[in-house]
């Protein structure tokens, strides 16, 4: 997490940071990344990066968590436009983080370059084992009536087994450099067959 000194920031240093940090990780994986680039692009000294954060792995992983809560906020808004459905919101989930917006080269190298320290904090996107309330109302939003699940701490194994697999697809999407039409249409046959095994007749 950033130091003190970075919360304190003036919004416009905050945001100019968050900006460079934001392009270096999107044209670089972490372990390639460069802080010289990052306090260029901000126009700061290296000592005042270090007084904002411990080290490259602290800045990215701060922005890795500031993006996924944006990212589960515009995944309520799908569940709430598919009624709940799981399923459906899912779909458009996949369609929108293939779609080239000003966080698809950072979510690329990330996927591109999981370890198990990224991974984990990605699958927070759609399961937490922790409580907090932006998980809390993701689970609130889907409609559990539609799934083979009897109580609803399944919700969160069946949370795991979706994104596993939403997450493998955008790997194969990435790196097989699949066009968005073959991407989706791959996806969309591996949902439907978990649609079998979790969805009420």
């Amino acid at each position: 997490m950033p130091k003190e000194t970075f919360h304190n920031l003036p919004d416009g240093k905050k945001q100019t940071l968050m900006d460079a940090l934001q392009k270096e990780f999107s044209q670089a994986p972490l372990f390639q990344a460069s802080i010289s680039n990052i306090i260029k692009r901000a126009n700061i000294p290296r000592g005042s990066f270090y007084q904002y954060f411990v080290d490259k792995e602290d800045a990215y992983f701060y922005m890795l968590n500031q993006m996924l809560h944006e990212v589960r906020e515009r995944f309520l808004g799908m569940l709430e436009k598919s009624d709940g459905d799981l399923f459906d919101a899912m779909v458009t989930f996949y369609q929108t983080m293939t779609e080239e917006d000003e966080n698809f080269h950072f979510f690329k190298n990330s996927l591109l370059n999981m370890n198990h320290k990224i991974e984990k904090t990605m699958s927070k996107i759609f399961e937490n084992e922790q409580s907090s309330e932006q998980c809390a109302r993701l689970h609130a939003s889907i409609d559990k009536s539609k799934l083979k699940i009897e109580k609803d701490e399944e919700l969160y194994y069946v949370m795991k087994i979706i994104s596993a697999v939403t997450f493998h697809n955008l790997i194969d999407r990435f790196s097989k450099n699949l066009s968005n039409e073959q991407a989706l249409a791959q996806y969309c046959k591996q949902i439907d067959m978990l649609k079998i095994g979790l969805v009420r007749d």
